[in-house]
């Protein structure tokens, strides 16, 4: 009996060693033919556009009263002075005074596509200025990079297709379908007068588009655990951005005597418990996607984990919320944001309020999140009322748009790998839903690895070689993915 009993786990661990080998194997890379383009720029008088445009401090905040709309203006000026041969070959149209709609005529109407970007900058934090290498508003370009606010966060956008268009202009080329130029003043501040009255306009016109591109993801090093290459992540989606307001009331009095459990000590309670339990992690959607794309190119030890997540989902999920960026991409984030409680230091707080800020997944509702945090708390004391958006919809993979944003990508920067993925930020594209087939969210930039801390940060920089590699990337794209 005990040799039968062996026998049939010897044969299940074999089967099982045979099928989980057999599917790591299996594994075919989702990466597509490189279709290359000669491309010879300027790059000098490029960099100099760039550097110009920086100097220009066109700077959002929330308070729109704040907002200095004169250097919005000289950009404006700018541009059309730096441009002349887009200003007079494309269909130009201001859209409510500040965002620029360019149209260049292709050879069909058909399918369209849009190429997005913004112009406005976040603010320098005060006290910060003194931080910076570089003055943020001086565009000083040295022997490795532009410096200033808005290289990464995407005057780099903006100049970068203009500056790809303009080489196509000075080719002779003409699209095969339409070309639209989509720039936005205010995705710093959500988009509503920018992007959203673009889109009005859009619709008013009947125009549809095949598909957009804005920024978001870029190229990026040791993102993914087992691939040496560098990722290039496209996002398909974006998280949405939605508030938690928890709220505790109860008697004040003197802080001399105070009961043993308090309004504040309550809410520090249901905050406390948020953090310790934190919503539910899965890999799904574009982060199931994700791993689709980035297993076929791991090493073997990480194929074999990935490529089996019907076995080791555990595992890999334990992995992913090792780190703070890659467990943002699996579940609803939690972020404390802001505490309103007692206003003397010798009184209890009658009232105790917290602000949740959450980076919502697809799939989660507002409703869905409330009753979580409410099953979470499991305090009836607290009371629980959530605002904000849900997660964008989420664009194919499976289709010609995606694979043309991966071509250009693989065209123009080497030893990379592409993936879809969910922005886990804002950006502009989610306006463009209902006038567009797909929304795309890829800014063709290689990141230093402090690159990010850098797009909302003291010394914001873009290495030059990067820049010129990204008006490479637009005009790959719209040479060979319009024809």
């Amino acid at each position: 009996m005990w040799k039968k009993i062996g026998l049939i786990i010897l044969t299940v661990v074999v089967v099982f060693f045979i099928a989980t080998i057999t599917l790591t194997i299996l594994q075919k890379t989702k990466q597509p033919e490189v279709k290359k383009v000669a491309v010879a720029i300027d790059e000098n008088k490029a960099l100099n556009h760039l550097s110009q445009s920086i100097t220009f401090q066109t700077i959002s905040y929330d308070d729109r009263t704040k907002i200095n709309f004169k250097p919005y203006d000289e950009f404006l000026s700018f541009l059309e002075k730096t441009y002349p041969h887009v200003y007079d070959e494309l269909d130009v149209k201001h859209i409510n005074d500040y965002s620029v709609l360019f149209k260049w005529k292709g050879q069909s109407s058909d399918a369209p596509i849009g190429l997005m970007a913004h112009y406005d900058v976040v603010p320098v934090a005060k006290g910060t200025e003194k931080n910076w290498e570089q003055p943020p508003f001086s565009g000083v370009i040295d022997d490795k990079y532009v410096w200033g606010r808005g290289t990464l966060d995407d005057k780099v956008g903006v100049i970068g297709i203009l500056e790809a268009v303009n080489h196509l202009l000075a080719e002779g080329h003409k699209p095969a379908q339409d070309l639209y130029l989509l720039f936005g003043h205010d995705e710093e501040i959500g988009g509503d007068e920018g992007a959203a009255k673009i889109v009005a306009y859009l619709e008013k016109e009947g125009i549809h588009l095949r598909y957009v591109l804005d920024e978001g993801g870029v190229i990026v090093e040791d993102m993914v655990p087992g691939v040496s290459e560098s990722i290039g992540v496209i996002g398909i989606a974006e998280k949405g951005s939605a508030n938690a307001t928890l709220t505790v009331e109860g008697s004040g009095g003197h802080s001399s005597q105070p009961k043993d459990v308090t309004t504040l000590g309550r809410l520090a309670h249901a905050i406390s418990a948020l953090e310790e339990t934190q919503f539910p992690s899965d890999i799904q959607g574009p982060t199931k996607e994700m791993f689709t794309y980035v297993t076929p190119e791991m090493s073997f030890g990480y194929r074999y984990v990935f490529a089996n997540q019907w076995v080791f989902k555990p595992i890999i999920k334990s992995i992913l919320l090792d780190k703070p960026a890659t467990a943002a991409v699996t579940r609803t984030t939690i972020a404390p944001t802001v505490l309103t409680a007692g206003d003397k230091t010798n009184i209890l707080p009658e009232k105790a309020t917290a602000t949740i800020n959450m980076r919502v997944i697809p799939g989660d509702t507002l409703d869905s999140l409330k009753k979580e945090i409410e099953k979470i708390i499991d305090d009836n004391q607290v009371q629980v009322h959530v605002e904000g958006e849900v997660a964008s919809s989420v664009s194919k993979t499976d289709n010609a748009a995606f694979k043309e944003i991966q071509q250009a990508v693989l065209a123009t920067h080497d030893n990379t790998v592409t993936t879809p993925y969910i922005m886990i930020g804002g950006s502009d594209a989610k306006h463009y839903q209902d006038v567009a087939d797909d929304t795309y969210r890829f800014l063709p930039i290689a990141m230093e690895k402090d690159g990010l801390e850098r797009m909302h940060g003291t010394n914001e920089r873009i290495e030059k070689q990067a820049f010129i590699d990204a008006i490479s990337f637009y005009v790959t794209l719209i040479k060979n993915n319009m024809n």
